[in-house]
């Protein structure tokens, strides 16, 4: 893979998380029955983050879950014979709570798609929101995310690369091409 460029670091993460925060605040005005539910992998430590910041503006806990989507994937027999499961943890009642899914980069809107039928399988949230860091376009379905760090018009070769300290011991973001 060839570093096409860099766009976003670790200040710019951070800086577009907690805007994101303060977003969810003001669309649902205060944090009640939010609950945040990462996406595996990348949208696990950004929920985290998420919930972290929301709890330094407003001083309430927001709890956050794990959602495991591989079972839900419509792509799943091209992507392994043998998909490994690492399992959801949801440790809360999501009943008539307002859920927001946080994931890295929000594509053709398919992981989507696959998160909100695994979530629905554990009730029926009053509402769904969706917070994703990146928004590279290209949609194949119709879903538009709630909360965006950062829109980046990309081409489909492209591949934008989300690095988080949690997982891959840097934060950043970049656009690369396979050479």
């Amino acid at each position: 893979m060839l570093v096409k460029s860099q766009i976003m670091d670790s200040t710019q993460i951070k800086r577009s998380i907690q805007r994101m925060a303060h977003e969810i605040i003001e669309q649902n005005r205060g944090l009640e029955r939010i609950r945040l539910v990462g996406i595996r992998s990348r949208g696990v430590p950004l929920a985290n983050q998420l919930s972290d910041y929301l709890k330094l503006i407003s001083n309430q806990e927001i709890p956050v879950g794990i959602l495991d989507i591989t079972l839900y994937r419509d792509d799943l027999s091209t992507i392994a014979h043998q998909p490994v499961i690492k399992g959801t943890q949801l440790d809360f009642e999501i009943e008539d709570s307002i859920v927001v899914l946080v994931d890295d980069v929000l594509f053709t809107g398919r992981t989507v798609r696959a998160a909100i039928d695994a979530l629905m399988d554990f009730g029926r949230p009053r509402n769904i929101q969706l917070a994703v860091l990146i928004d590279r376009g290209h949609r194949e379905l119709p879903i538009k995310a709630d909360y965006v760090g950062k829109n980046v018009p990309t081409s489909k070769e492209e591949i934008i690369k989300v690095c988080l300290k949690e997982i891959d011991g840097e934060d950043s973001v970049r656009i690369v091409v396979l050479a």
